[in-house]
């Protein structure tokens, strides 16, 4: 009889345990999965803008690792949302972080202008391992700065950058000229930096000269 409660209270735990580790999501919270399902994976999502407060305060805090699952629901969900937001005939840019709609997480989409046909793809936990000497002239403009583009001349040419698939594959690869600056943009954005910060540092080294 003592056996027979003895396996009771083993299988109750067992249940316990199970129920409380599928509670919750492994990678995103609550809020985050709500602002990602509040539409399906063909909807874009609102891009924040700095000329909003509660957006700006968000888009100046670091991102967070995300755990590579293609079988991920969630993360599939608002992979295929962040790529309809940088593709909406509305946004059109060349690339996209997770904090410009609002989820702190290390996801970006690129446009690889590097490779046939342009296509867009997606990394996961992206970061720049090196940078060379040599810098390149650019333009840019910010899907979260409305209508302002400007002139940097202290980015990279070329970068070493390793990432995540969503398959979990760990990849390095060197990326160069207008595609490692569309990476050093949307990474930067992943650690709470914006390009003007980076224009407001060249001004201010142009008159310590």
């Amino acid at each position: 009889m003592k056996k027979c409660g003895f396996i009771f209270i083993v299988l109750l735990m067992v249940a316990c345990s199970s129920s409380k580790n599928t509670s919750g999501h492994k990678s995103f919270s609550s809020e985050q999965i709500n602002l990602i399902t509040a539409a399906d994976s063909l909807t874009p999502m609102r891009v924040f803008k700095i000329t909003n407060k509660q957006d700006s305060i968000l888009l100046r805090t670091k991102s967070q690792y995300i755990k590579p699952d293609s079988t991920d629901i969630v993360l599939q969900t608002f992979v295929k949302r962040l790529y309809k937001t940088v593709t909406d005939s509305m946004s059109l840019g060349v690339g996209i972080a997770a904090p410009q709609v609002g989820i702190l997480k290390n996801i970006i989409w690129v446009q690889r202008f590097d490779k046939e046909n342009f296509p867009f793809e997606v990394y996961l936990n992206p970061k720049i391992v090196s940078y060379s000497e040599k810098k390149q002239v650019r333009r840019e403009g910010c899907l979260s700065i409305p209508n302002r583009s400007d002139t940097l001349s202290t980015r990279a040419y070329s970068i070493l950058l390793e990432y995540d698939t969503l398959e979990a594959k760990h990849i390095t690869e060197t990326v160069e000229d207008f595609t490692a600056i569309i990476f050093q943009h949307e990474i930067d954005h992943l650690n709470g930096i914006l390009y003007i910060d980076h224009l407001n540092k060249e001004i201010t080294d142009a008159k310590k000269k």
